[in-house]
């Protein structure tokens, strides 16, 4: 084989891998969260049942990404920055993306099934809400937001049915805030950043203001750090979970200094990254409940 025709395969790989984006699994961490929360179930199973979940869930979330540049390929091609996604650049054509994709995540729910069939319901479940927020749901006000939400939600239970843990309901109420916290904080990055142009970018965005916003992250952030208090009281745990309180809102202010004062937050898994305050601070909220479940259960 030719130097020249290794390098094209090489490039079609390249390819095929980009259209999963990898650098957004990070989100599919919160199936850890479950983990981390039930000290006592750490073991080598559970630990790579959800290792295993996390992959599979990420593989899943993968096709949506397929799906979306395939439809997208010929807007994407007018972009400055999408044109050189492989769909839209031809590194990988169409039909082999969209064949690829089918048959990924045919096998993907499949092993989903095999390892824990509610799981495998879940994988579906969250597709299929992907695949409508990508059609529809994403041009309705408040509900683009919300499906967002909803998708971080089947994450956490997604977690807890891979070790067969429940989750209590604040748990699921803090998930669900704190991901609205974040999407909202994305619109707001994308209309600051677009100014008048924002038909041109995301037609929902006409419906919104910075104002309303901003009104938006006040009510979420307010009822963030009062439901998480609750949950560290109410969850049934050792009520010295309370001592995260303060990285909670520590995070959260941090996160609003950031999307306020320095206008980002228009990409989450970055700014996780990318802000050593707030990588800090999660590392140390999750050395803390581990420490803390270790030491007082």
């Amino acid at each position: 084989m030719s130097s020249s025709a290794s390098k094209t395969d090489e490039s079609v790989v390249a390819g095929y891998i980009r259209l999963l984006r990898p650098k957004q699994w990070t989100k599919n961490l919160l199936l850890f969260a479950a983990l981390v929360f039930s000290f006592e179930e750490i073991r080598t199973e559970t630990v790579i049942a959800t290792l295993v979940g996390f992959f599979l869930f990420s593989l899943v979330a993968g096709c949506v990404y397929i799906l979306n540049d395939y439809v997208d390929r010929e807007r994407d091609r007018q972009h400055p920055v999408k044109r050189n996604r492989p769909i839209a650049s031809g590194q990988v054509s169409p039909r082999q993306a969209l064949g690829f994709g089918i048959g990924l995540l045919v096998l993907s729910v499949g092993s989903a099934m095999m390892l824990n069939p509610l799981f495998g319901v879940l994988c579906i479940v969250y597709f299929a809400l992907n695949v409508s927020y990508s059609f529809v749901l994403k041009h309705i006000v408040i509900m683009d937001v919300m499906t967002i939400a909803a998708g971080f939600v089947l994450r956490a239970i997604a977690g807890g049915v891979l070790i067969h843990v429940p989750f209590t309901p604040w748990f699921l109420i803090c998930t669900m805030l704190l991901s609205l916290f974040l999407a909202i904080g994305k619109r707001r990055h994308e209309l600051v950043l677009l100014e008048g142009n924002t038909g041109s970018h995301r037609k929902v965005l006409d419906h919104y203001s910075v104002t309303l916003l901003d009104q938006f992250n006040t009510i979420v952030t307010t009822a963030t750090i009062i439901s998480y208090s609750l949950f560290t009281f109410t969850s049934n745990r050792t009520i010295h979970l309370m001592w995260t309180i303060p990285l909670v809102i520590y995070g959260m202010f941090r996160y609003l200094y950031l999307i306020h004062m320095k206008n980002k937050g228009g990409s989450p898994d970055r700014v996780l990254f990318e802000d050593k305050p707030i990588l800090i601070t999660v590392i140390l909220y999750v050395a803390a409940v581990i420490v803390i479940f270790s030491i007082f259960e």
